[in-house]
């Protein structure tokens, strides 16, 4: 609650992988510390606890690591500065500690660690899995010791805190701070911390190799710290109550609220952002403010967003935190949890003294991923399409992936198999899709399936998505060598196929399944208020959907490929089969002759883009047929359409069947949604409910993978194969960031000619390919011309 400025130092692991299970060399040797919480109370409750710890050094010194966990968050202060958020979201089973160095905090004589943490208890967000409230920290040595948690740190209850659960609960409670109540400054090591009561040690740390039951086992955290930096809001949009003035945006200067007023602020950030909001105040006592926010402002009448920039005969309506002022100097308000929006409405009820604003900004945070690549082409509206493509990405990245980061936060595999390929790409960390992949696998049910989102204390199963989570695997083989790490699945994957395979019916199809056989939301597969209704195709309640037959196949023969490239022959052979023998009796029972391409069940009643997508991505539909199908499906709209979500796939069919040229014309909805205002792209076609939905960033990677045409031709990424797809287009350049180093591509196409710049890492090689010519291409630069002139 004081003015934060962060200083990480994380150390040491980051770039270790929790699934290979190899004994971690920074972890101490043994735990002698406990986990510590409040006495005499339920540890299972919504409840904000400080924990302090003073203690005294001869000497300043170089290093001091210690190993640090909560439940269910922590912030660590040393000497009254902010130095680490955490932990990792996870779960119980695989609990994440932090190991930091906080040697550059302390200083020779008194010392004060200081950390509050965060329970949200009833109300917890459904990514929240826990146990019970508690800290930890351990000291790496026996010369950090000295702060391991145990009975001698003290703790109190914030009691200024209250939750609101506010219109979206499954994010969480937002805060209601009552400022009399909070315990102004308690971080810093003059707070007198006598009064405290001393904490209880709960229960023993059980590091994740141990055989021994426990209902939280530790692991160390295999991600880098979240990225967190100052912005400004851009503007004031509205003001009532009060003549406008911005300074205190900027920081140059307050805004003053009299006595007896009631003002309301429209803060517009002009992007969507997440963001931890901080406002500076002095005055005020007794007066309240309500800080809401929201992704866009919905009209008074019908409740549509339209236009995101427009204001006009517009409200906010959205969740909200309160925070009711004691009248002191230079509070800082902040939340507990980070907020998603663009827009803030602060409305402040001032009753009895003046008010002063002398700042209000945000801190910027989410996974900390590098811009390495870059796209540049002839159409200048495609630089804008990556810029919103690339802040949706970035938004739907934290902890873990996030479908949406201002209604859910929770993690799906059908979002982040396209999120990963968007990381790999642009950013060519691929930390966070390792991490997803297993906690993916640790979600997996007793019947073979994973859980469809994880962490997640609300359970769901959707059963395509376990099989795009066999996907996931296979694009992380062909982008990756990480052998020890893609092996370790393998037995996984048999049992989501073996899932389904008893679901084979003697038609060659799959039969009616349980749980949600989600597919993709077009108008024809609403919501109906169940999910098992929802989204879903026809087939998908009785049976002999051609839709999930297909994607099963198309799972099947990713996952022969894996097996066979790790000598598991018989199985592959197996799956190789069976996918031939499903999709051969899908195209049998469900191909119309007279429309040309396949229905959605043998019964040929119902047509969607969706199965023909399939159908060609899995090869039931035989090659010399697919350009065919998929120009007829293209413009029939009498069928199902994909929606945004599922475009990734019918894009990736059109590659597939050489007609990637087309890319360019297909981005329609996209240019629909910027001509909207929005600044990061959307759930579904309007009216949608979430403005950031990680799925529909895919032009990002679709700009390096199709149009530059820059794609694995071997697993490992160990060569590549450039086919670019320019369409209209009469240049594009691009770099892809690569294991080995940097590929960089620019060409112009003039009368069917190519003209490529290409550059390698030094021992990557490859072939570029164009109008059905092979180039061979080697490590380094080359400037290559391709083609005829066309007379």
């Amino acid at each position: 609650m004081q003015n934060i400025t962060f200083h990480l130092f994380i150390t040491l692991f980051l770039n270790l992988t929790a699934v290979a299970q190899q004994p971690d060399p920074t972890a101490p040797d043994h735990w002698d510390a406990s986990w510590i919480g409040p006495c005499n109370t339920s540890l299972k409750r919504y409840g904000v606890f400080m924990f302090r710890k003073e203690f005294s050094l001869a000497s300043k010194p170089k290093s001091f690591v210690v190993h640090l966990s909560a439940d269910n968050r922590y912030q660590l202060f040393v000497n009254g500065k902010s130095v680490i958020l955490g932990p990792q979201r996870s779960d119980p089973a695989h609990w994440r500690y932090e190991t930091i160095d906080l040697g550059p905090f302390l200083r020779n004589g008194k010392n004060v660690l200081a950390a509050w943490v965060w329970n949200q208890g009833e109300q917890v967000a459904w990514a929240q899995l826990s146990h019970q409230t508690g800290l930890l920290i351990q000291g790496h040595s026996t010369a950090e010791a000295i702060v391991n948690t145990n009975h001698n740190w003290r703790v109190m209850e914030n009691m200024a805190y209250t939750p609101l659960s506010n219109i979206n609960h499954i994010v969480g409670p937002f805060d209601q701070v009552f400022a009399q109540r909070y315990p102004w400054n308690w971080e810093q090591p003059t707070f007198a911390d006598d009064q405290w009561l001393s904490a209880c040690e709960t229960e023993r740390p059980i590091p994740f190799a141990s055989s021994e039951k426990a209902p939280r086992k530790l692991m160390p955290r295999n991600i880098p710290l979240l990225e967190e930096r100052q912005q400004r809001f851009a503007r004031i949009r509205r003001a009532e109550g009060i003549t406008a003035n911005t300074a205190f945006l900027t920081g140059n200067g307050p805004i003053n609220i009299p006595a007896g007023s009631t003002v309301t602020l429209l803060i517009d950030q002009d992007s969507l952002t997440t963001a931890y909001p901080e406002l500076l105040v002095s005055g005020g006592r007794g007066a309240k403010i309500t800080a809401t926010y929201a992704e866009a402002l919905v009209d008074t009448k019908t409740g549509q967003k339209g236009n995101r920039n427009d204001i006009t005969n517009k409200r906010i309506r959205g969740d909200y935190d309160v925070f009711l002022l004691d009248g002191e100097t230079k509070r800082l308000y902040r939340p507990l949890w980070y907020r998603t929006f663009r827009y803030v409405e602060l409305t402040i009820e001032n009753h009895q003294d003046p008010l002063i604003i002398h700042d209000y900004s945000s801190r910027f945070t989410a996974y900390s991923f590098i811009e390495k690549a870059s796209f540049a082409s002839s159409d200048s509206t495609l630089a804008t399409m990556w810029e919103v493509g690339w802040r949706t990405a970035r938004l739907c990245a934290n902890e873990t992936y996030m479908d949406c980061p201002y209604y859910e936060q929770l993690q799906y595999i059908g979002d982040t198999r396209i999120q990963a390929l968007i990381s790999l790409y642009v950013s060519g960390d691929d930390r966070l899709m390792r991490n997803a992949i297993q906690q993916f696998a640790d979600s997996q049910i007793p019947e073979g399936l994973t859980s469809s989102r994880f962490p997640s204390n609300m359970h769901q199963v959707i059963p395509p998505f376990s099989l795009f989570w066999i996907t996931m695997i296979h694009d992380y083989w062909m982008h990756r060598r990480d052998d020890a790490f893609v092996k370790s699945y393998l037995n996984q994957i048999r049992d989501v196929l073996k899932f389904h395979e008893k679901y084979v019916n003697k038609q060659g199809m799959l039969d009616k399944m349980p749980y949600w056989n989600f597919v993709d939301w077009p108008n024809e597969w609403p919501w109906k208020g169940q999910e098992e209704l929802s989204g879903i195709p026809a087939g998908a309640l009785e049976g002999n959907s051609s839709i999930l037959t297909l994607q099963y196949v198309l799972a099947l023969r990713q996952a022969a490929a894996l097996l066979m490239a790790y000598g598991e022959k018989s199985d592959a052979t197996h799956y190789g089969q069976l996918a031939d023998k499903l999709s051969q009796s899908t195209y049998q029972l469900c191909w119309d002759s007279s429309r040309k391409m396949l229905a959605d069940t043998p019964a040929r009643t119902e047509f969607s883009q969706h199965v023909n997508v399939l159908g060609v991505l899995a090869d039931a539909i035989p090659k010399e047929q697919q350009a065919a199908l998929l120009q007829r499906i293209l413009v029939d709209t009498t069928i199902v359409q994909c929606t945004i979500y599922y475009r990734f796939y019918l894009n990736q069919a059109f590659l597939k069947a050489g007609l990637g040229s087309q890319y360019i014309p297909m981005l329609t909805p996209w240019r629909q949604m910027l001509s909207l205002g929005l600044t990061t792209f959307a759930e579904r076609p309007e009216p949608t409910r979430s403005d950031c939905h990680a799925w529909s960033a895919s032009p990002v990677y679709d700009f390096l993978a199709t149009v530059c045409g820059i794609k694995p031709a071997s697993p490992g990424f160990s060569s590549v194969r450039i086919t670019p797809q320019l369409g209209p287009l009469a240049w594009a350049s691009g770099n892809v960031p690569h294991p080995l180093g940097l590929i960089q591509v620019k060409f112009s196409q003039k009368a069917g000619v190519l003209t490529a710049d290409i550059k390698l890492p030094s021992t990557l090689t490859g072939e570029l390919v164009w109008n059905n010519k092979i180039v061979k291409l080697h490590g380094g630069s080359q400037h290559l011309v391709v083609g005829e002139h066309v007379r």
